[in-house]
């Protein structure tokens, strides 16, 4: 998709964005491998990155803030906020329980899931269930916020969460996902590269950041030592070819690729 003409001018007033919140959660390999995230394949019917495979997530609700505050007055609030929906995006997508301090067992988030689902509140979950959230559990990654004129525009805070154990249930919603599955962000990659799976730009750059780990620990280390810096991917012309690029201090081995390339959504 060349959109060379489609990006804002630097002197521009940014596109108005959605804040939305992404988490990459962790595992270990029950084989005794590198580390697997969890990845979604969303529906082919969703407008936005329809048919990709991403990391789940979605946009920051307005409860969302209410329980940034109840359980996140030492963060600042958006970033609380989008902490929060990382949660709770997780919980409905995949129901997995992140960033949850409780006695989680696998029919408790199968109930909270329920619940918040059917609601729409993730703190009906949590009183229900007796949980509370521990929002330092999710470790900032990056912020990616793309500005474009004609495709929809979100502000996404991307977290890091580990789920420990590699015994684990997950089971898709069946209506924004139809497919979930665990590997290794090398295996990931390798699945992109062999048209198995469809990954937009940021997923790709974050799959190969985060293969360079091998395991949650040393992730975690190179985030918190790696300030987040919003990431605006731009068009440059590199030996007479567009490409798409990224700030190279932003953290990522790789800082773009061709323009002709990139899927953009």
């Amino acid at each position: 998709m060349d959109d060379t003409n489609d990006a804002w001018g630097e002197d521009e007033a940014p596109p108005t964005a959605t804040p939305a919140a992404t988490v990459v959660v962790f595992r270990r390999d029950p084989a005794g491998g590198p580390a697997q995230i969890l990845m979604v394949e969303r529906s082919s019917e969703m407008k936005f990155a329809g048919g990709a495979t991403v990391f789940p997530g979605g946009k920051v609700d307005p409860d969302d803030h209410a329980l940034a505050q109840r359980f996140g007055a030492h963060l600042d609030p958006e970033d609380a906020a989008a902490r929060v929906a990382a949660v709770r995006e997780a919980l409905e997508e995949t129901g997995l329980a992140v960033g949850i301090a409780g006695d989680v067992s696998a029919q408790g988030a199968a109930e909270a899931r329920r619940i918040a689902i059917s609601t729409g509140r993730l703190g009906d979950a949590l009183d229900a269930m007796g949980w509370a959230l521990d929002l330092d559990r999710l470790v900032p990654w990056a912020r990616w916020w793309p500005r474009h004129r004609h495709i929809r525009v979100f502000d996404t805070r991307f977290y890091l969460a580990d789920l420990g154990t590699g015994a684990v249930e997950i089971a898709v919603d069946a209506t924004e996902n139809r497919h979930l599955f665990w590997a290794s962000a090398h295996e990931a990659l390798r699945l992109a590269d062999e048209g198995a799976i469809k990954v937009i730009f940021p997923t790709r750059r974050n799959l190969e950041r985060l293969a360079v780990y091998p395991d949650f620990e040393s992730a975690r280390a190179h985030a918190l030592a790696t300030p987040v810096s919003i990431i605006t991917p731009r068009v440059e012309l590199r030996d007479g070819v567009k490409w798409l690029t990224i700030p190279p201090e932003a953290g990522y081995p790789y800082d773009g690729e061709p323009l002709d390339q990139a899927s953009r959504a």
